[in-house]
């Protein structure tokens, strides 16, 4: 369990993993040729804060993903948002 703000928030694992979009911001990153740093520099031109190791955290199912999130993820790699829910 986390603290967000003032309650607690139960993680639930999925598989094993705390988000679906890792595998497929990776699988796209890879596509684009784009190194995690740049994915990373792509996420801060859009105005999410985010450093190299959190990338690799969310590609491996380490970190969870919330919603507001892949609307930068979809900015930066060019896909809808609804794309990386897809299994």
């Amino acid at each position: 369990m986390i603290e967000v703000g003032y309650c607690a928030m139960k993680l639930y694992d999925y598989h094993g993993r705390y988000n679906l979009s890792g595998i497929r911001i990776r699988e796209k990153r890879e596509a684009l040729h784009m190194s995690q740093e740049g994915l990373a520099r792509a996420l801060q031109l859009e105005g999410m804060e985010v450093t190299q190791k959190t990338i690799s955290r969310i590609e491996k199912g380490l970190r969870v993903v919330p919603d507001f999130e892949l609307k930068y993820f979809s900015a930066a790699l060019h896909e809808p948002v609804e794309w990386f829910l897809e299994e």
